[in-house]
């Protein structure tokens, strides 16, 4: 089974930054998928709004994606050989203040969300 872990949340000041990282454990063994099979990504939900796709790597093809709002300033990443991917966040501002989850969705070139998701990271960007 897989499970996905996040970490590096917490509270920045308006133009800080912040970098997320999410580890993965239940792959790559013998008979098992590969990180790289899922497509990974980051949602956010901040109180009173709906959950927002933020960021997402394609299984497909390894195309990344991003939500209008946080491009130029937010960045995707990953590194398979430790099962993990990351969220650089950049030029922060408190409307990015939310719950950040990543997620992975097998075989997809798009992240639903639907499949594996973290426990969560919060983000706070305040004065």
């Amino acid at each position: 089974q897989v499970h996905l872990v996040e970490s590096g949340g917490g509270l920045v000041q308006p133009g800080g930054s912040l970098r997320l990282s999410c580890v993965a454990s239940g792959l790559g063994m013998p008979g098992y998928a590969s990180l790289d099979d899922y497509a990974i990504g980051w949602v956010r939900q901040a109180p009173g709004k709906e959950r927002e796709g933020v960021s997402c790597i394609s299984a497909i093809d390894g195309s990344t994606s991003y939500t209008d709002s946080v491009k130029g300033r937010f960045t995707i990443s990953r590194d398979y050989a430790k099962n993990a991917f990351f969220l650089q966040m950049d030029s922060l501002t408190p409307e990015d203040t939310a719950t950040y989850y990543c997620t992975a969705d097998y075989g997809l070139s798009y992240c639903p969300g639907a499949g594996v998701r973290g426990q969560g990271t919060q983000v706070t960007v305040s004065s």
